[in-house]
Parts: structure tokens; C-alpha cells; sequence
């Protein structure tokens, strides 16, 4: 798996746990990472996703509700709604990754942990953010 596969799936699963309880989860971060075995390349992008993330956590909602026609951001499962944040904040703040990878990235962590219908999904709303 590649590297930046393995940290974006670290920071849906740390967004997540943000989502659900608080960020007081971040007091696990180190905990996490060093359980998980994540190599440094992996660990330093996943702290950049997490972080950027929850810094951005306001502005990249609103871009998700704009986006998101018909659909109430509170109403999207956990998942999706995380692993929008995450693809949200790489189009916006990571200028190094590009366009087409995030978004597939996105679809198949949608795919991957989520609902059969969940890449499609987000797929959806990733394409109106691109227009």
C-alpha cells in the first residue's frame, strides 16, 4: 500500500473519532501511530491531514455544504462526511497532490470503508467542488 493510501486511512480513522467524541482524541495520536506501526513518511502526513483538518474543520463543513446539493452535511454518514473533510482539505491546502488523486483516493476509501453506494457518493460531490 502506498504511503499516503496508509495515512489518509489513519486520518479518517482519527477524523472520525474527532467527529464522533472530540478532538481530546488527538491526546491519542502518538499512542495510535506508534501502534499502527506508521513509518515517519506515513505518520508525517497523516499529522498534516489530521491537523490541517480540524484547523480547517468550519471552512471545509461549508465547502462540503455548498457542495453537497440536497444533502445536509449532519445528515451524511461519519465516514463520508470524513473522508470528504480529508479530500476537501487536500484540494484546498496541498497543492503538491493532484486534483484526480485525491478524488480517487477519496472513492476508494469511500469503497473501501463505507457503503457500496459511498464511492459514488462522494464522487458526486467531489465533481461539483471541481466545477
Amino acid at each position: 500500500m502506498r504511503k499516503r493510501t496508509k495515512a489518509r486511512q489513519f486520518a479518517l480513522q482519527l477524523l472520525y473519532q474527532i467527529d464522533l467524541r472530540s478532538t481530546d482524541v488527538l491526546e491519542q495520536l502518538d499512542d495510535f501511530l506508534l501502534e499502527n506501526g506508521a513509518a515517519p513518511e506515513v505518520e508525517e502526513y497523516a499529522r498534516k491531514l489530521i491537523f490541517g483538518c480540524v484547523e480547517h474543520w468550519e471552512e471545509i463543513n461549508e465547502i462540503i455544504a455548498k457542495v453537497a446539493r440536497n444533502w445536509d452535511i449532519s445528515r451524511m454518514a461519519v465516514v463520508d462526511r470524513t473522508i470528504l473533510r480529508i479530500a476537501v482539505f487536500e484540494l484546498l491546502h496541498q497543492n503538491d497532490v493532484p486534483q484526480k488523486v485525491v478524488i480517487n483516493e477519496a472513492i476508494n476509501l469511500g469503497k473501501r470503508f463505507s457503503t457500496e453506494n459511498s464511492g459514488a457518493f462522494i464522487n458526486g460531490i467531489l465533481d461539483n467542488l471541481k466545477k
